[in-house]
């Protein structure tokens, strides 16, 4: 979708100055802390995790345990993921016990569209189990099409904690918002069928694959979407607003250094792919990243890249060779997005078809930029990134 490298760059220098300047101002807050404590030495990268939590905790004392209460994984699926997906776009849901999975812990909900007609089958695979893979993913287990009447069958593939038996599967707020974020690359799925597979959602470009999934991570913190399902799994009280407060806050502190990580990163997976065929061999890799990175106006010391060459599995042979910036090029496209839902009345059943007949519904059925444009009515601005990051 960004077409050019240079456009690509561009994107991730225009983030630079805002976040070091953020990742400076926590980094000062962590050295004061340090010094407070007669640590009597200068933050370094690998003091950073250590001395972060420490400062979080002091600023925000947000209790993993008290959270968890609020967050059961039925519920948070029920009351939040399928309430927002009706509440946007008219979808209900009924589970299925009569469709074969290929392990017990998972479920299956037929997906019917507003006018009742059947949309999908979505299968849920929750629970970490030692031959499973870790992280969180969306895949089809076919490849649906307008031209063989194929529907789509989806799995959302996540690594929760199993509880023990007769114990609720309580969630942190990170994992209800994976939820979320699975569940709208499912919505992309559903949603953007074409006659032809090679136009559906999943064939997108990498730059625009992430959008929808990030896009409906907002609908996690939603007043009337959170207040449905951020019920106590044991009471049923609503979580108190200072503890949704405290989330709220919570959700900006460290985006500085999380941002400069992975935009030094990105931009030195651009530097490497963008050296022409007949350059020199490069054999000092540690001076390539350093003049790199102070070329780029991203060498903190105490935020190294998220990743360093040797190691930087994706962009070598990882699927993301000069694209790691997909990841930030998605959040910028979907924190745009949400701020037209802000401008226009916010989570309405309109807005959401609005959405879905202009945008997700159409697949790779036209340039993404240009059914952007049609959607928003320009081009996308990194200006709701760096509000929604705290970096303005």
């Amino acid at each position: 979708m960004a077409k050019t490298p240079e456009a690509a760059k561009k994107l991730l220098l225009d983030l630079v100055p805002a976040a070091i300047h953020k990742a400076r101002g926590e980094a000062a807050e962590i050295q004061a802390l340090i010094d407070q404590q007669g640590g009597g030495f200068k933050l370094a990268a690998y003091d950073w995790e250590f001395y972060a939590e420490q400062v979080r905790k002091a600023k925000y004392d947000v209790d993993g345990t008290e959270v968890r209460q609020y967050f059961e994984l039925n519920r948070v699926l029920q009351d939040g993921v399928f309430f927002a997906a009706n509440k946007m776009y008219g979808l209900t849901f009924k589970e299925r016990k009569d469709v074969p999975t290929y392990h017990p812990d998972m479920r299956v909900f037929e997906v019917f569209d507003a006018d009742g007609s059947p949309l999908a089958l979505f299968m849920l695979d929750p629970f970490a189990r030692p031959n499973k893979n870790g992280g969180a993913w969306c895949n089809t287990l076919n490849i649906p099409s307008l031209m063989d009447k194929r529907k789509p069958i989806i799995i959302n593939t996540e690594n929760f904690t199993k509880p023990a038996d007769g114990q609720p599967a309580l969630l942190s707020f990170d994992d209800v918002t994976t939820m979320f974020h699975e569940f709208g690359h499912a919505l992309h799925a559903m949603f953007s069928v074409q006659y032809y597979p090679s136009q559906s959602g999943f064939n997108m470009p990498t730059d625009v694959i992430e959008f929808p999934s990030q896009f409906n991570e907002h609908w996690a913190l939603e007043p009337s979407v959170f207040a449905n399902f951020a019920k106590h799994h044991e009471t049923g009280a609503p979580m108190p607003q200072a503890l949704v407060d405290k989330i709220k806050k919570a959700r900006t502190y460290g985006k500085g250094y999380a941002t400069v990580e992975y935009v030094a990163a990105a931009l030195l997976d651009l530097e490497w792919h963008s050296l022409p065929a007949n350059a020199a061999k490069q054999t000092d890799i540690d001076a390539f990243e350093a003049n790199a990175l102070k070329g780029d106006g991203v060498d903190m010391a105490e935020v190294p890249p998220r990743y360093r060459t040797p190691y930087f599995q994706h962009i070598w042979d990882g699927g993301y060779e000069a694209n790691y910036y997909a990841y930030m090029w998605g959040e910028i496209l979907d924190d745009d997005a949400y701020e037209w839902f802000i401008e226009n009345g916010g989570m309405t059943r309109a807005n959401g078809q609005i959405f879905r007949d202009r945008l997700l519904g159409l697949g790779f059925t036209a340039d993404p930029m240009e059914l952007y444009r049609g959607f928003r009515g320009r081009d996308p601005s990194a200006d709701a990134i760096k509000r929604e990051r705290g970096l303005d």
